[in-house]
């Protein structure tokens, strides 16, 4: 399978942390306890032994059979689950004309998967909710490389399509997400129903994150001349001449997204704004701390 996270993306995660504003832990405020192996009382898995191991947590009956030294790691819950809520829908099919091969989908599949590779780092479970017309997949928060590759997995596969999924397909994101969950919702940011999931969720007590996710012809309008608009999901069409139409669609565009910003920031919803020409870790950093990135967080 293809890398969804460029080489450049990856070694700046490693800078990066996930945290949730709502759990506080041993760190602080804005930390939180992840699942993490130690001395605990589950036990979870054996590993070689490594120096700065406390002898204790050797397994000496292991090490009679096997003429090694491996350590005991036992298994405590974290109070963090993080949820990928991400559009799939027709909408983010959407790219740019520069850019062919790349569309909001795909922006948001690298997105989740650089989120599922802090969760992993941090031993903190993380799942998946792909929404569309025909229903939803999903797969339950549980922490690991396992579940990391069935997400990817998932993500591989999943393509854009339809609309927005009606009321009744929304059940499970009540019923699976738990008080206290983070939740990041990637998507084109504007669609009403998915405003809506994420006040409800928000109102319930979930700390929720949204991620827009733009084209850069939607921030620069670069059309000349007679132009074909569409809308990928209602088949609506619409002709003009982009040179002029393009101060209305930006000056209405802008006020759109800020509207939607006023109502998210009512709901205290973080979120932050991706460009499919920018790298996409920014808005993580924007949503997550790094204070040379936070501009519109």
């Amino acid at each position: 399978m293809r890398d969804l996270i460029p080489a450049d993306v990856r070694a700046r995660l490693r800078s990066l942390s996930l945290v949730s504003r709502r759990a506080v832990g041993a760190q602080g405020i804005g930390a939180h306890h992840s699942r993490s192996r130690g001395a605990g009382l589950e036990f979870a898995q054996y590993r070689a032994y490594e120096p700065g191991d406390e002898l204790r947590q050797i397994d000496w009956k292991l090490y009679a059979r096997s003429d090694r030294f491996f350590v005991r790691e036992a298994e405590r819950e974290s109070p963090l689950a993080a949820w990928l809520l991400l559009d799939a829908s027709a909408s983010m099919d959407q790219r740019d004309g520069a850019r062919p091969d790349y569309s909001r989908l795909d922006a948001a599949k690298a997105i989740a998967a650089c989120t599922a590779e802090l969760a992993l780092r941090q031993n903190d479970r993380f799942g998946l909710i792909a929404l569309r017309e025909d229903g939803l997949r999903l797969i339950p928060p549980a922490t690991g490389p396992r579940q990391r590759d069935r997400l990817l997995l998932e993500l591989h596969g999943l393509q854009a399509r339809g609309a927005w999924p009606q009321a009744a397909l929304l059940r499970p994101l009540w019923e699976r997400i738990g008080a206290g969950d983070l939740v990041l919702m990637l998507g084109d940011g504007l669609d009403e129903g998915a405003l809506a999931v994420a006040e409800r969720l928000a109102a319930a007590r979930r700390e929720v994150l949204s991620v827009r996710i733009l084209t850069a012809e939607e921030r620069d309008f670069p059309f000349r001349g007679g132009h074909r608009f569409r809308d990928p999901e209602s088949g609506e069409e619409l002709l003009g001449d982009g040179d002029a139409l393009r101060r209305e669609f930006i000056q209405r565009f802008a006020t759109a997204r800020a509207a939607v910003d006023a109502r998210m920031d009512s709901a205290s919803i973080r979120h932050a704004e991706h460009v499919l020409d920018e790298p996409v870790d920014l808005p993580l950093r924007r949503l997550f701390g790094d204070r040379d990135a936070a501009g519109d967080a």
